[in-house]
């Protein structure tokens, strides 16, 4: 288990490490394969990790690992969070972009926007890495699964981030967030967490994986491909119910 792991992390930091070859992902309007992409990582939120939420909920009643009082709705409001942090950070560096450069002039996002994305992009392909060890329902082929819409998820993630910080992120920020996985993968190793953590890591990656996929297809100036996108989340989601 640990080897297949250990290789599908690598497979994962070899996305953003090689994205930038796959020339037919870089064209606008935008490429139809990058669209069905972003539909298969969101089929896998939807048809696969939401429902298990309502299991991960059961685990976080049973445990008390938050005690609030409205324990029923607990791992939602986490999924949740997950999605208003990287909505927020989003719009905030966009806010700050728009008072910080001249839009007639600008070519490349400043610096302070650029580790602000990096490291938010980090911690999360770290607990991507993280969780590759520790599955909800364990097994190679719910292993395999997340390892396929992570990848997607990732070449979605990885053109927009490309977008962003043009020169900077390929000289910097794809090696940064290929190791983040790979040390999110060594920390999986070491700290292993009780199955309610896992749900509550779980559902954080939910609303995040959200947020950050819909904020590449959606903006007018993608020019994104909705009959790609349908299709890629179409054929995901019948591949996940079907086995």
């Amino acid at each position: 288990m640990i080897h297949s792991a250990f290789l599908l992390a690598v497979g994962l930091a070899a996305v953003h490490l090689y994205a930038r070859e796959i020339r037919f992902l870089h064209v606008t309007p935008r490429s139809a394969s990058l669209s069905a992409a972003a539909g298969a990582s969101v089929a896998y939120v939807f048809v696969h990790i939401l429902p298990n939420l309502a299991e991960g909920q059961k685990t976080l009643m049973v445990t008390k690992f938050i005690p609030l009082g409205f324990a029923e709705r607990h791992v939602y409001l986490i999924a949740l969070i997950g999605f208003l942090t990287f909505y927020g950070l989003e719009r905030s560096m966009f806010l700050v972009k728009s008072r910080e450069t001249d839009p007639v002039q600008f070519s490349q996002t400043p610096l302070p926007i650029f580790w602000m994305h990096i490291i938010s992009f980090a911690v999360y392909n770290a607990l991507i890495g993280y969780l590759l060890l520790h599955q909800e329902e364990p097994g190679v082929i719910n292993r395999l699964f997340y390892f396929v819409a992570m990848g997607f998820h990732f070449l979605v993630n990885d053109h927009g981030l490309r977008e962003h910080h043009k020169e900077t992120y390929d000289s910097i920020g794809r090696w940064i967030l290929a190791g983040a996985v790979i040390l999110g993968w060594v920390a999986g190793l070491f700290i292993q967490s009780h199955q309610a953590v896992v749900a509550v890591l779980f559902a954080f990656l939910a609303g995040s994986a959200i947020v950050n996929t819909l904020k590449e297809e959606l903006p007018e100036g993608r020019e994104s491909r909705f009959w790609a996108f349908a299709l890629g989340a179409g054929i995901y989601s019948a591949i996940l119910i079907a086995l």
